[in-house]
């Protein structure tokens, strides 16, 4: 598990999650063409709970859906 910090609307907080879902959020972000810090606030805006929950549970559904296709 990793400790970062990211920016969320101006903001510093960090999210600890696995390298596997790190890798995974990076992968996803890149197929979009927008940054984690950008990705992690859209996750951000829409969660009900936990920021890492949240992240988490966003790739796992990205990956069974398959849609972590760039945005339009």
């Amino acid at each position: 598990m990793k400790k970062r910090s990211v920016k969320i609307a101006g903001h510093a907080t960090s999210v600890t999650l696995e390298d596997e879902f790190w890798e995974a959020l990076g992968e996803i972000a890149a197929r979009r063409g927008v940054s984690l810090n950008q990705i992690i606030a859209e996750i951000d805006s829409g969660r009900s709970g936990n920021l890492s929950s949240a992240i988490r549970v966003f790739v796992l559904n990205k990956i069974k859906d398959g849609r972590d296709e760039r945005a339009d």
